[in-house]
């Protein structure tokens, strides 16, 4: 996930808050909690706004 002025934040599909498949497009705009990943920054609880 691309985040303003920062560095860009992992996204694992099982993060994505929604029914049936778990998928993100380009540009959509989401939330999402940052928190520490075994390998650095990732998105948790990823919802489309």
């Amino acid at each position: 996930i691309e985040v303003e002025g920062h560095d860009d934040v992992f996204v694992h599909y099982s993060a994505i808050q929604s029914e049936g498949f778990r998928t993100l497009e380009e540009g959509q705009q989401v939330e999402f909690a940052i928190e520490q990943g075994p390998k650095g920054l990732q998105a948790a609880n990823v919802t489309v706004v």
